[in-house]
C-alpha cells in the first residue's frame, strides 16, 4: 500500500478542490471500499504535501465552522504524473509475476 494513498488524493485532487474528510470517502466512494484510509492516514499526508509545495490549502468558512481545502499545484501535479507512471510499472511488474 506504499505511495497508494498519495496517488489516490492526488488523482482526486485533479478533478476539483477537496476538503480532508471529502478526500476520504470520495478514495472510499472510488475504489468501491476496497480501499478505506483513516482521517489519521489523509490529514498527515496532506500537511506534508502542502509542506512539500505539491498542494495549495485554503481555509473557508462552511457551515459555521472553518473547512481547508487543498488544491493541485503545478509541482503536485507533475508528482502525479510521477507517481502514476511509477504506479503502471509497478502493476506490470506485479502482473507480469503472478502469470509466471
Amino acid at each position: 500500500m506504499a505511495g497508494v494513498p498519495e496517488l489516490l488524493i492526488l488523482r482526486l485532487l485533479q478533478d476539483r478542490e477537496m476538503y480532508g474528510y471529502e478526500i476520504v470517502t470520495a478514495i472510499a466512494a472510488a475504489t468501491g471500499q476496497v480501499v478505506v484510509l483513516k482521517e489519521g492516514v489523509v490529514y498527515p499526508l496532506l500537511h506534508a504535501l502542502e509542506k512539500e509545495g505539491a498542494l495549495r490549502a485554503q481555509p473557508r468558512p462552511a457551515n459555521g465552522r472553518t473547512r481547508i481545502y487543498y488544491t493541485l499545484t503545478s509541482k503536485g501535479v507533475r508528482r502525479l504524473f510521477e507517481r502514476t507512471d511509477a504506479w503502471t510499472r509497478l502493476q506490470g511488474a506485479v502482473g507480469r509475476a503472478l502469470r509466471a
